[in-house]
């Protein structure tokens, strides 16, 4: 039986009794080559922006602090008996944390975003595998800052693949690791991070360097459903997808994939399940090789927070490849985020996504030299394999500002 790598997300270990529950699902794999990827526990990345946007703007973080520490504090307390090893652990990272925060001297928010946030993979690693141990299962602990090498590009950083495989092939150990998603570091040894969910990336990376046999993602869902059930009320699970069709799926936003994470599994045709760690013994879905999707239903996706921007010319000039390039030029500069495109004659509309809160900063620049036009609070709707009557109900729900189909994808940007 070959190595295989299991991922667990924060949902899953957001209590104590969901770490006995994930250590009860890895015991089943006791004596196998496993290597388990595990995210910040629950909420505790959301937590450690929150002291980030305190502690950045000269505020009282102190709370945060707290509460940070009393949250990994307390799921201990229901673990271990009170002389075990990993309290002197927790602490010598809660101590981390303070001397970060009194010696740093960077503005950037964005260093000092990934070299504070791993902390949240670093503590539910630790004691995750440290309850194994303490429950009779051998493992190993890694620390992905020494494996997993990127770019500078803090939030984004990018794999240097060559590198990160070179180093897991040095500390490759036999049986089970436990290693952290989401983080690795730069040249120079600095924390860094792959894009927020990246923890399904990261698995990604190790079943590609290390030729595992399998990648499975657990989650809170049965499996990849074919709508999102917070917004859609009848759903499907997807029992087989393709790669080319899981891609697509991740590419318009399904949230049940990290978009980056298919195209290393895809190069090595390596099968990724996402199975639920409530229900064990259901089958979950499969992504692999073969047809695109089984059953073939019709997939909605929907991504809300979106924002249409139309730019027109003042002059009443023709759209040419030097305007959309001062366009385009103004949206890279302020890391606007393009969902989506429609062009006419005089004008572009773009349903765009403020992730750093640049949008403004882009308006004015636009309004230099364009007329522009913004429309708030809209939802991007994309829908895969759809029947005729697939649109109608979104339509309903507001007024449509963008329609727009391509084969067997209908985009649809609606504004409530």
């Amino acid at each position: 039986m070959g190595l295989k790598i299991y991922k667990f997300g924060g949902a899953s270990v957001r209590d104590a009794a969901g770490v006995r529950n994930v250590a009860a699902i890895i015991e089943r794999c006791a004596g196998e080559e496993l290597y388990v990827v595990v995210s910040a526990m629950g909420k505790m990345t959301n937590a450690f922006e929150a002291l980030l946007e305190k502690y950045m703007q000269s505020s009282d973080y102190e709370s945060d602090m707290q509460y940070v520490q009393r949250f990994h504090l307390e799921i201990c307390e229901e673990l271990f008996p009170s002389h075990h090893a990993v309290f002197a652990e927790l602490e010598r990272y809660f101590v981390q944390i303070e001397n970060l925060l009194e010696q740093n001297r960077s503005q950037s928010y964005s260093f000092v975003y990934d070299q504070l946030v791993v902390f949240g993979e670093l503590l539910s690693t630790t004691i995750v595998s440290q309850y194994l141990a303490w429950a009779g299962v051998e493992n190993t602990w890694l620390d992905a800052r020494e494996i997993i090498r990127t770019s500078a590009d803090y939030r984004e950083g990018k794999v240097d693949w060559a590198l990160t495989c070179s180093n897991l092939q040095q500390v490759r150990a036999e049986g089970m690791c436990v290693i952290q998603g989401f983080i690795g570091s730069d040249e120079n040894y600095f924390s860094t991070t792959l894009g927020r969910e990246g923890s399904d990336y990261t698995g990604a990376i190790l079943a590609y360097c290390l030729d595992a046999e399998s990648l499975t993602i657990w989650k809170d869902v049965a499996g990849v459903l074919n709508a999102d059930p917070r917004y859609f009320e009848e759903t499907h699970l997807l029992q087989k997808i393709s790669y080319e069709e899981a891609i697509e799926l991740a590419y318009y936003g399904a949230s049940i994939i990290h978009p980056k994470t298919l195209q290393p599994l895809q190069r090595k045709k390596i099968p990724l399940y996402v199975r639920s760690f409530e229900r064990e013994e259901l089958p979950g879905s499969v992504i692999t090789e073969g047809a695109a999707i089984e059953p073939l239903v019709p997939c909605f996706i929907v991504k809300k927070g979106q924002t249409v921007v139309r730019v027109a010319t003042k002059d009443f000039s023709f759209i040419d490849e030097e305007i959309l390039q001062k366009i385009f030029d103004n949206l890279s500069k302020n890391k606007l985020k393009v969902n989506l495109m429609q062009i006419s004659a005089i004008s572009v509309l773009l349903c765009v996504e403020d992730k750093y809160s640049l949008l403004a900063t882009a308006l004015k620049d636009f309004e230099e030299n364009f007329v522009v036009q913004k429309y708030g609070s809209c939802s991007l709707y994309t829908i895969r394999h759809g029947a005729a009557n697939s649109a109608e109900q979104i339509e309903r729900s507001g007024e449509v500002l963008i329609h727009q189909q391509n084969g067997n994808t209908l985009q649809l940007v609606i504004q409530a």
